[in-house]
């Protein structure tokens, strides 16, 4: 359902993903708990807020905040739900630092200004601003999860490390309803893409571009057909094809003959597994 600053759907029982102005947070509902992961910038709290009542839920009844990763767009309403009504804010340990305001893994102002003639690139830089995007919203009573604390959160997400895009970055696997929520592992649009569909987030953004490369493979094990990404609409397609769509578009700029994985003829990796997946420090294909 189309709102005033964010669309609302329930694409599986229990999952309600909402597409923000520029990013995406999602809530996991049982009963009348729910885990919220992510939470849009700091300027989209009424918006977070406003999803959550619509969903039919009370920002009280909040049993955690998941936070896929530290960056100001994702975690703008994490503060708040720790500050007011005393809930959990977790992420992964490789993200805790970052998340707590001790470190930062963001794209710079340098970088920003550098592209900054590109108009969709002025338009999103000016967003940013206009979010409360310029000034961290840290979050200091931040923990690390385990796998036993997510198993007991409604809707039981289960963790897959995927860094790259931050060194702590991860994704959400939910088994029962075979869909992954991806982070900015995997989206399918940005402000500043003129694509559609699966895609990786342009270079700048990335920690390390090569482990962003590597995530693609680590997403691409699952058992999903559902992907619920931290920009773009939410997709009905199997992981593994949007992995490949967004590896094929990532090569045809920077690698003219990407390296396949061992696994499948003309896939990107080998047979879906289930549960936690690990990082294997395996180079994606055209790592650089």
């Amino acid at each position: 359902m189309k709102r005033a600053g964010y669309t609302l759907t329930e694409p599986a029982a229990g999952i309600v993903f909402v597409q923000g102005p520029a990013s995406n947070w999602i809530i996991l509902r049982e009963a009348k708990r729910f885990t919220l992961v992510d939470g849009g910038y700091r300027g989209d709290l009424p918006l977070v807020l406003a999803s959550i009542r619509e969903a039919g839920l009370a920002p009280d009844d909040a049993v955690a905040v998941l936070i896929t990763h530290a960056h100001v767009d994702h975690t703008g309403a994490a503060a708040y739900f720790a500050q007011h009504y005393g809930t959990p804010v977790l992420c992964s340990s490789g993200e805790l630092n970052h998340l707590r305001g001790e470190e930062k893994f963001s794209v710079t102002p340098l970088q920003i200004v550098r592209r900054a003639w590109q108009p969709r690139v002025f338009r999103w830089a000016v967003h940013v601003l206009r979010s409360g995007g310029a000034a961290g919203h840290p979050v200091p009573s931040a923990a690390a999860w385990d796998d036993a604390l997510l198993a007991g959160l409604p809707g039981s997400p289960v963790a897959v490390p995927t860094p790259g895009h931050t060194p702590g970055h991860a994704a959400f696997y939910l088994p029962r309803a075979k869909a992954v929520l991806t982070g900015d592992a995997l989206v399918t649009g940005h402000a500043i893409s003129a694509r559609n569909g699966p895609q990786l987030l342009h270079p700048m953004f990335h920690h390390d571009g090569a482990r962003a490369d590597s995530a693609l493979a680590i997403l691409s094990r699952l058992d999903a057909c559902l992907l619920l990404p931290g920009h773009g609409p939410a997709v009905r397609t199997g992981i593994r094809e949007a992995a490949n769509t967004a590896w094929r578009q990532r090569a045809a700029v920077k690698v003219p003959r990407p390296v396949l994985l061992p696994g499948r003829k003309g896939g990107l990796a080998g047979e879906p597994t289930y549960g936690r997946v690990e990082h294997s420090g395996t180079a994606a294909p055209g790592a650089e």
